[in-house]
């Protein structure tokens, strides 16, 4: 499991935390197709991630 807003960071999305932070603030970010407001939410495999136009299919470990 991972965090969502270390997803976000490790996907290139955000540059650091507060980057991250306010995309949740602002509305820009769900998971499968709902609001999160939440950094430390966990995501799990399986989980769709939206930021604006991009969905991205979490995946397990490599």
């Amino acid at each position: 499991m991972i965090r969502l807003g270390q997803l976000l960071k490790l996907a290139g999305l955000a540059e650091d935390g507060v980057d991250a932070k306010e995309m949740l603030e602002d509305g820009e970010v769900s998971v499968n197709n709902e609001p999160e407001h939440r950094r430390g939410r966990q995501v799990h495999p399986g989980d769709v991630i939206s930021v604006g136009t991009q969905r991205f299919r979490v995946t397990g470990p490599r």
